[in-house]
């Protein structure tokens, strides 16, 4: 028999309603920055990660679109049911036919892309300031319609393509995540504060698989959040392949992680998938907060298989994915990594919107008001 909650947990991001949400924000919230602080906070945690993403995972800077032809396949779909759609529109004054063209939801594609454009050997790699429109999000404290991003992606090898290179980068993530942290620390030591923990020194590695083993009877945000109550800060292997209650961990697009690959065998069960995700506790709002999402690419082999799965293998006819089928763009490892979620957790905030200037329901600015939550216009 299906089970309704696990499969309401897959039907997107969000709190779901604002009477849940009112529920969930803490009412004895303080800023421990006034807002010039934070912003002056911010410009030093985005230069120290930038700065650190170069260093250690030997990336450059390029400039990102926010628009695409749709026609390209280009453009990320976030998940594979056809819940969330980008915004179309046409442009091109005085042509006989305009271009079809789309607002960018995420760049994960494209950067593949980028990486054959910007001629990146093996080894070297690209991130983006990357913005982009995500209009079929539940708006609530930690999602937004406008997303900031730092998204990269770097050429590897067929041989880097297994769980101990993924591993290996995002440890090497984590140290510039931390190195961001002790910088804001060090420029307003009242973030070290006693009321609220800092990021852990080590993240705990752990598949999806392992974490369904433990909490077999919860949905999947659920066991999140009880895993972040026994680990602060995971990494989540394998999301998006059916786990053994008949559910993923989470849906995944098909045409960009692999999360099929068989990964890893642990007490005789084979596990799948070369991706995951970075989930801290957040000790503000005392729940789950997602980080980054990444992963190593599919092949061509694993993309006509991961489409074939979810019934979409039409976008092969599509250029994007007609040049992985063709081998014409490189193999890479790749992810995202949200900004204003950096930044909240970093300066102890309980909204994105504390960081990021976007719009928000009146009735959410109405919830976060009563909380001395100041939400920027």
């Amino acid at each position: 028999m299906p089970d309704k909650a696990k499969e309401a947990d897959l039907a997107g991001p969000g709190v779901s309603t604002y009477e849940k949400l009112e529920m969930v924000l803490p009412n004895d919230y303080s800023s421990l920055l006034t807002r010039k602080e934070t912003q002056v906070a911010i410009a030093e945690i985005k230069k120290t990660i930038e700065e650190g993403l170069c260093r250690e995972l030997n990336l450059i800077r390029v400039e990102s679109p926010l628009i695409m032809d749709r026609d390209s396949g280009m453009n990320d779909y976030l998940d594979r049911d056809g819940s969330r759609t980008p915004i179309d529109f046409q442009c091109g004054l005085g042509l006989d036919k305009k271009i079809d063209a789309q607002v960018v939801q995420a760049a994960t594609k494209w950067k593949r892309f980028a990486l054959k454009q910007f001629e990146m050997e093996i080894g070297e790699g690209l991130y983006t300031d990357m913005r982009a429109v995500r209009k079929d999000y539940f708006l609530d404290h930690d999602h937004s319609s406008y997303v900031d991003q730092w998204d990269w992606e770097k050429v590897i090898t067929d041989k880097e393509r297994n769980l101990d290179y993924l591993t290996d980068v995002v440890k090497r993530l984590w140290k510039v995540l931390k190195e961001a942290e002790a910088r804001a620390q060090a420029l307003f030591p009242q973030l070290k504060s006693d009321k609220y923990d800092s990021l852990p020194e080590e993240l705990v590695f752990i598949h999806a698989e392992e974490i369904l083993d433990m909490y077999p009877d919860l949905p999947r945000k659920q066991r999140e959040t009880a895993i972040l109550q026994k680990y602060p800060a995971v990494f989540i292997y394998g999301i998006g392949w059916t786990l053994k209650d008949g559910y993923p961990h989470e849906m995944r697009a098909a045409d960009y992680d692999d999360w099929m690959t068989p990964s890893v065998m642990k007490d005789g069960e084979q596990m799948h998938g070369l991706n995951g995700d970075i989930l801290v506790w957040n000790p503000v709002t005392k729940r789950r907060h997602e980080l980054t999402s990444m992963g190593i690419r599919v092949t061509k082999d694993t993309l006509q298989k991961q489409l074939e799965m979810t019934g979409q293998l039409d976008f092969l006819e599509l250029p994007y994915h007609k040049m992985i089928m063709n081998d014409e763009i490189p193999m890479s490892i790749g992810g995202g990594i949200g900004q204003s979620r950096v930044y909240s957790r970093l300066l102890h905030k309980v909204h994105l919107g504390e960081c990021s200037v976007t719009v928000w329901p009146a009735k959410l600015k109405e919830i976060c008001a009563k909380r001395n939550i100041n939400v920027l216009d």
